[in-house]
């Protein structure tokens, strides 16, 4: 059988002699096609960190919303594709407004048409693109997390509309498209502000404006655990975001010819690992029973934090700041239970705590050697650095976090005062399952009344 293929590919090959004796590509343009292909991959695995965001919020929250949980994801994730197309590349990324302007938003590329090719040896726009969507998907994602188990569909829809076009894309230009932030240093390499903290706080809006679901909490403000349906879904999302990181932080060079994405991915791998044990065995210490659910917490939390530094600090600080976002996030769940938030994927503990922790920390451990590689900002406090560039990291929080906000705020409240955000109280009590799609995400464990199993 092997013979018999080598022969027809040989004769293939003497039909063709222009494909056999083709010229050699030079190593500028074998270079380019190694990041092109590298950088494609980690688009595709920053995408399939929705499947991981799926079973995260289905797991976490009951049964009867778990079709929906699914479905509006699918959704949301296909509009905020149309979005970004039309609107959102070119807010973060466009580069024909003036030099004042471009400070605070890009003008250009609406409707974005890549090339059919590239000639300058540069990084197809066309992944890079993709790329960028991926990355707006998931801030999305994390945004839904304020919103589960009581908001309509239509305010889903809406939401993807001015987060997706205006609010997420101003924030990444500001630190990643050459905005005023980037100018003053902002160090924030995958997105620790621009992805996590943004979506974490559209989240903070969502939860406030709703209120807690029913029976969250009791009138003497005492809380009632509402325990998601599957903790191995659980378990499962957090290993699918974990391996979806590599695309979202080693991806994030978009070059592999120096291996520095291995230097990238292994920081990752470090602060994820701390911060899943630092959880576990914080939450055994205080509550007496190791907490299943703070470790898988102080995973993500880990991978949150290390989001912003990967590139920028030593291994050992990698598994410092897992091990401070590991602790941070299982003591930051309970203070936003103590303040009656109801943060039913906790959103504001993994994505907002641990996000902001991320950031502020490059401003303590960065290295200069490092930033003088990534080409951003300068080495922290405790690398010799000064106060400098912890300064431009709370600065980007403060600035990224008070925007994202009151813009997130405004569209919710405005949804809230004109259609109606929350379904009513018949409606969550059956689940949104039936009430918002006419059917059952388990149809052999929820029947509709009247009908009977087959």
């Amino acid at each position: 059988m092997l013979k018999k293929s080598l022969v027809s590919l040989g004769a293939l090959l003497m039909l063709f002699p222009t494909v056999a004796f083709a010229e050699d590509p030079s190593p500028s343009q074998l270079n380019m096609g190694l990041d092109a292909l590298w950088v494609m991959l980690s688009a595709i695995l920053v995408l399939l960190m929705q499947g991981g965001f799926i079973l995260l919020e289905a797991g976490s929250t009951r049964m009867k919303n778990a079709g929906h949980v699914a479905g509006k994801t699918i959704f949301t994730v296909g509009l905020a594709s149309l979005v970004y197309w039309a609107v959102g590349y070119g807010i973060a990324f466009g580069g024909d407004a003036s030099e004042t302007l471009n400070k605070f938003i890009g003008i250009g590329n609406f409707f974005f048409s890549p090339a059919n090719g590239v000639t300058d040896g540069s990084l197809p726009e066309s992944i890079f693109f993709v790329f960028q969507l991926a990355f707006a998907a998931v801030s999305l994602s994390i945004a839904w997390g304020g919103f589960a188990e009581r908001a309509k569909l239509s305010s889903y829809l809406i939401f993807t509309l001015f987060f997706v076009s205006v609010i997420y894309p101003v924030v990444a230009h500001w630190i990643w498209g050459g905005g005023w932030l980037a100018e003053d240093g902002a160090q924030d390499f995958a997105g620790s502000t621009v992805v996590h903290l943004t979506g974490a706080i559209g989240a903070l809006a969502a939860t406030i404006l709703l209120k807690p679901r029913i029976g969250r909490f009791n009138k003497d403000g005492s809380a009632n655990e509402i325990l998601g349906h599957n903790q191995v879904f659980t378990a499962l999302s957090v290993l699918i975001l974990w391996v979806g990181w590599f695309g979202f932080n080693a991806g994030s060079t978009v070059a592999i010819g120096d291996g520095f994405f291995g230097f990238v991915a292994f920081n990752t791998q470090l602060g994820a690992a701390a911060g899943a044990v630092a959880a576990l065995l914080i939450s055994w210490l205080v509550n007496g029973k190791a907490d299943i659910t703070a470790m898988l917490n102080g995973a993500l939390a880990g991978l949150v934090a290390i989001t912003a530094s990967c590139a920028f600090v030593d291994p050992w600080a990698a598994v410092v700041i897992g091990l401070v976002a590991g602790v941070l996030v299982f003591f930051s769940a309970k203070f936003f239970e103590k303040m009656k938030i109801d943060d039913p994927i906790y959103a504001l503990s993994v994505h907002g705590a641990a996000g902001i922790w991320g950031t502020l920390a490059n401003g303590l451990f960065a290295t200069e050697e490092l930033a003088a590689k990534v080409g951003v900002g300068q080495a922290g406090l405790f690398a010799g650095g000064g106060w400098k560039q912890l300064w431009v990291q709370f600065e980007s929080v403060v600035v990224a976090g008070g925007f994202a906000f009151v813009a997130c705020f405004i569209v919710l409240w405005v949804v809230k005062q004109v259609i109606g955000f929350r379904v009513t109280e018949e409606q969550e009590i059956i689940g949104l399952d039936l009430s918002e799609h006419g059917n059952y995400g388990y149809p052999e464990q929820l029947k509709k009344a009247g009908t009977t199993s087959v």
